[in-house]
């Protein structure tokens, strides 16, 4: 074994008498045990967050998602077009016509979206999941049914089993100008809801209708506003982005969803990392008491480091046994903290012991998603500080060499 090594565990598990500088090692061993813990926990748990919502997102945002890149509409039957929809990795292929309107119910009007989707929108089996009241119903027999967002629903105080009292749907005409009866204006129908759904605020203000509705409403017979496709599990999506590019180029936009939401993934990324700052110099704090408690030992063991200097220890050596004591603290710390750490989360991520404040949250407790890079990230900081502090420590501890000799 190293000299410097031994002699470091020697005095940092030396069991002959408690000293206060072991007392002192102790707390900072402690402070990093629970800033490791607390950084696993944290990132754990905004994983979790960041799966729960993006979870949500994907029940309305497709795998990628295919717009013109001039004007609003465009027109689908092309070769091309219709032989992506004979793909056979493709899951569902969703034709979307998209647009604002007025939507009225008893007396009360509120601008929404108004949202035409094709048969295949409703292959997405976790839809159900996103419904509070009623079903995600669009068609029954001959008759055309809407499902309505939550803030559509709170606003209009629509009651889905009412079938007396249609939702209007007002969309300006596109070949009057104006008219003296302002009614002229628009196109104007009516739908029972059949449902209501909840997810975030970006999509709790559309009203999701047939296509065959909304063609009707904004007397589009053939374009849409965009392609909407999902497609089996194992298909690589970047792969099928960029053969999609390649395909149709530059007249349209090919997104994935981290492109459809890419102030999501900001947002969610910005709040990660800002907690994980904010707990590293938590962490740093912490670490950097190992240099006042190895400054201690140094001022402890003077006779020590003289006694080795006189039998030809060198400067290197001592530096070595300061170093690695500072090395032991942290690193031993850490392991605990991360094991402590995973314990934690796996007992949450089984039972839920931890729960949300919020009542209508969509999930009970805090969720926990955990990934081995972030052990590796909190083990490889925790190491990077301690590299410091403990260098730090090291050069302190031959400081004043010849003054430590002379004295003794």
């Amino acid at each position: 074994m190293n000299t410097s090594v031994y002699i470091a565990k020697r005095y940092l598990f030396s069991g002959k008498k408690m000293h206060a500088i072991n007392i002192i090692s102790g707390i900072s061993m402690l402070g990093v045990l629970v800033g490791s813990a607390a950084l696993i926990i944290i990132l754990s748990v905004f994983n979790g967050f960041e799966k729960v919502i993006l979870s949500l997102y994907s029940n309305f945002t497709p795998e990628i998602k295919i717009e013109t890149r001039l004007g609003k509409t465009f027109d689908p039957n092309t070769p091309y077009f219709n032989a992506l929809h004979k793909d056979a990795s493709l899951f569902s292929f969703t034709e979307v016509l998209q647009e604002k309107a007025l939507i009225r119910y008893g007396d009360k009007p509120l601008i929404g979206i108004i949202k035409g989707v094709s048969d295949d929108f409703l292959k997405n089996k976790q839809l159900d999941s996103t419904v509070q009241n009623g079903s995600f119903t669009l068609k029954s027999g001959d008759k055309y049914f809407a499902v309505v967002g939550a803030t559509i629903q709170g606003s209009l105080g629509i009651n889905v089993h009412d079938d007396l009292s249609p939702i209007q749907i007002f969309s300006p005409r596109r070949t009057v100008v104006s008219s003296a009866n302002p009614l002229d204006e628009f196109e104007v129908r009516s739908i029972n809801a059949s449902g209501v759904f909840a997810i975030q605020q970006e999509f709790d203000d559309i009203v999701v209708t047939p296509i065959e509705f909304a063609r009707d409403l904004l007397n589009q017979p053939k374009e849409i506003t965009s392609l909407e496709l999902t497609y089996k599990k194992g298909t690589d999506l970047s792969v099928v982005q960029n053969k999609i590019k390649d395909a149709i180029g530059k007249q349209y936009t090919i997104k994935n969803r981290k492109e459809q939401n890419t102030e999501l993934y900001k947002t969610l990324n910005y709040e990660r990392w800002s907690i994980f700052m904010i707990l590293t110099f938590v962490l740093i704090i912490a670490i950097f008491n190992i240099i006042g408690s190895l400054t201690m030992l140094v001022i402890d063991k003077r006779k020590d480091i003289a006694i080795l200097s006189s039998l030809g220890a060198n400067k290197r050596l001592i530096q070595g046994i300061f170093f690695f004591e500072g090395m032991m603290i942290s690193i031993f710390g850490c392991i605990v903290g991360i094991a402590l750490g995973l314990a934690f989360c796996l007992v949450q991520q089984r039972f839920g012991f931890i729960r949300m404040g919020a009542a209508t949250s969509v999930i009970d407790a805090y969720p926990i998603d955990l990934k081995i890079t972030d052990f590796g990230l909190v083990f490889l900081t925790v190491g990077a500080i301690s590299v410091i502090a403990s260098g730090i420590s090291a050069r302190l501890s031959i400081k004043g060499l010849d003054e430590i000799k002379q004295d003794l």
